[in-house]
């Protein structure tokens, strides 16, 4: 991964993830998913989200003003 992402969410759900992404992204702020549970036990692990560095004050407005989960 580029320099500058930093993990601004984190849950072992994958769903809670991809709508973290999807109001981020709705915001024109660029997001990625870390998928790092096992593949064969998924009780192990998170879906992790990434922005860049300077999105960080932004995209922790947005999650508040969305009610996401922090």
């Amino acid at each position: 991964m580029e320099k500058n992402w930093v993990k601004i969410f984190s849950s072992s759900n994958f769903y809670q993830s991809e709508i973290v992404k999807q109001v981020l992204i709705r915001h024109h702020i660029d997001t990625v998913l870390l998928n790092k549970q096992d593949s064969s036990h998924r009780a192990f692990g998170d879906i992790e989200v990434y922005i860049h560095q300077e999105d960080f004050s932004k995209a922790i407005e947005i999650m508040i003003l969305n009610q996401l989960s922090l």
